[in-house]
């Protein structure tokens, strides 16, 4: 499973590095890429982690998504 995830809200490396650590402590996860210039992060699973997770651990840390689709 991979997804893009579309983030408003970051504005520095502290903000990705935040971002990233959040995404890949969910059960699951193995990879996650996020880029502060594109918005968003790329999350690779290998079992499927709900759109509701994702976005959850995201907002936990302060930052808003405002989309999910297949990567």
């Amino acid at each position: 499973m991979k997804k893009k995830v579309s983030i408003e809200g970051m504005s520095c490396g502290h903000c990705v590095n935040h971002t990233r650590e959040a995404l890949s402590e969910l059960n699951g996860v193995t990879q996650v890429e996020v880029s502060l210039e594109g918005k968003y992060a790329i999350v690779e699973a290998c079992e499927d982690v709900s759109d509701d997770t994702i976005k959850a651990a995201v907002e936990e840390v302060g930052y808003e998504v405002v989309g999910i689709e297949e990567a």
